[in-house]
């Protein structure tokens, strides 16, 4: 098993992964706030969330400042530690170490999306574009 593989299962064993179905149901229950961190050309290219949910869209490279509570760089959605975020990313990788990043940083009730974007686009979930379509 490879070093990232092993960082995987060590992460994954310390955070709450949600299936597209329990992420829907956190977000319609007001539980939660969607965060998706793939970067604009991925977006582009295989889909977005739907703009009915307010997903907001924060690059990986940001996401801790963006987020911290108490980051001069936060946003105004950043209002406490016990917010719960849940992490997309495409397939749920990057979001599996990026909600791990958020709870290092206080943020305890961080998860990512189980499977990223295309396990919610697989489930039916609302989303815009196209798989495979290019942006510009």
């Amino acid at each position: 098993m490879s070093g990232i593989e092993q960082l995987l299962l060590r992460t994954r064993a310390r955070i709450d992964r949600l299936g597209p179905l329990e992420t829907a149901e956190a977000l319609a229950a007001g539980d939660a706030r969607l965060v998706d961190i793939r970067p604009a050309a991925q977006r582009a290219a295989e889909g977005e969330f739907a703009d009915s949910l307010d997903v907001l869209v924060i690059e990986r490279n940001v996401l801790e400042w963006r987020l911290d509570p108490a980051s001069d760089a936060r946003i105004p959605e950043a209002t406490g530690h016990g917010v719960r975020w849940i992490v997309a990313c495409q397939e749920g990788y990057a979001s599996s170490l990026a909600a791990a990043a958020l709870r290092d940083i206080g943020l305890h009730r961080a998860a990512d999306l189980d499977g990223g974007f295309r396990a919610w686009r697989e489930a039916g979930l609302p989303a815009a574009g196209q798989a495979g379509r290019s942006g510009g």
